[in-house]
């Protein structure tokens, strides 16, 4: 790995490696044509998954004392889909790091829902095998805070709860608009804004229209806290 881009990469991660060969590992999209004794990142994929599925486990299990065995797997199957894992590795850029064949860069192939999770997976296990479970939890917290922070929130409907509270302020009602969609016909993906008169509150993403806008009206909703806590 060319080391000059191990800092900023290390700086999204929040980590730091002690073996770089891993995170090389981790970038190297299947499609890249590799030289004798070089590895693409499917294995790491494949660890990554399993350790995901533990940390955020552990995760609900202890942040969800209350909920039964087939709350605690529908919450979790919820929070390590295509969807979450791919935000968090825009997020974090990952998609510009990634080592791939030049057709499938051009392509749009390294900003792929699909690819992006792939890639966090990896990142995961690289992470794992690197510095032990203790570090994969601790990136898998930071990554997806957001979904798993409060998980038993999952089931608030957070657009009815948006449009209560600017009902409350004596405000328009929110409105949603669909502002792009991409990715193969079969498996389309989205991404919404809301807005509240010109002003807009939040953006979110999904596999389906509402569940883009879902996720517009929970960031609106974030967002709102935070202002708050900030003016107290």
């Amino acid at each position: 790995m060319s080391y000059p881009i191990l800092k900023p990469i290390s700086e999204q991660l929040g980590y730091c490696f002690r073996n770089p060969e891993l995170l090389e590992t981790a970038l190297t999209h299947p499609s890249l044509s590799l030289r004798p004794g070089e590895l693409d990142n499917q294995r790491l994929e494949f660890l990554g998954d399993a350790v995901l599925e533990l940390c955020v486990s552990l995760a609900l299990y202890l942040r969800c004392p209350e909920a039964d065995e087939g709350t605690l797997t529908r919450l979790r199957s919820d929070f390590v889909r295509e969807e979450a894992l791919s935000m968090a590795a825009r997020r974090m850029r990952l998609g510009s790091f990634l080592r791939m064949a030049p057709s499938e860069r051009m392509s749009g192939g390294n900003e792929k829902p699909s690819v992006l999770a792939d890639c966090f997976e990896a990142i995961l296990a690289a992470i794992y095998l690197d510095g032990g479970f203790t570090a994969a939890e601790a990136f898998v917290a930071r990554a997806l805070n957001q979904y798993i922070s409060t998980p038993c929130e999952e089931t608030i409907n957070y657009k009815s709860v948006l449009q209560e509270q600017l009902q409350a302020k004596r405000l328009p009602t929110p409105h949603y608009r669909i502002t792009e969609s991409h990715g193969p016909p079969h498996a389309p993906y989205f991404t919404a804004i809301v807005q509240c008169g010109e002003t807009i509150l939040g953006q979110g993403e999904g596999r389906s229209k509402k569940e883009a806008e879902r996720q517009a009206a929970r960031m609106a909703l974030q967002q709102e806290e935070s202002v708050a806590s900030q003016k107290t």
